[in-house]
């Protein structure tokens, strides 16, 4: 009996598309799960090594909730490097001016900080409104509320 680690070869990997509905989800549990798909830890042949993820098409990012109070308390702060130019905003002003951030930063952090993790970022294609120019990849329905056990708010 011959026990064998297997290695995922580049051939192997097969990519998906998945589109999820983010209206009326908590913003950190939409992010787990989008971050989960882009790194393909949701596959049996997932290496830590390999970029095995799918595509994610999140669509009604503007709907994501953010519960208690974090809609006027959380911060979001900009620096560009030269003395007196840190910018912040809360949550509620970037949800006005740049809905999609929201969901963009919250899924890069949960990304790994390397090489791999903007490789795989680059599988995230956010929009404001529930249309998505991807139709010709037919995409697949991910209900992110079935798959871990949370429900819409709002």
């Amino acid at each position: 009996m011959l026990n064998r680690t297997y290695s995922p070869k580049p051939a192997d990997v097969d990519r998906h598309w998945y589109v999820v509905d983010a209206a009326g989800l908590p913003l950190g549990r939409l992010s787990t799960e989008v971050a989960r798909l882009l790194t393909g830890k949701h596959k049996p042949t997932w290496a830590a090594h390999m970029d095995m993820g799918d595509f994610v098409i999140v669509v009604n990012a503007e709907k994501t909730v953010l519960t208690g109070r974090k809609e006027q308390q959380k911060v979001y702060y900009r620096h560009s490097g030269r003395p007196g130019s840190l910018r912040s905003e809360t949550a509620a002003e970037r949800r006005v001016k740049r809905p999609v951030k929201l969901v963009e930063e919250a899924v890069r952090g949960m990304l790994p900080k390397s090489r791999l993790g903007r490789k795989q970022y680059k599988k995230l294609k956010v929009y404001a409104g529930p249309d998505h120019p991807h139709e010709a990849q037919q995409p697949e329905r991910y209900d992110v509320a079935e798959a871990n056990g949370t429900r819409r708010l709002a």
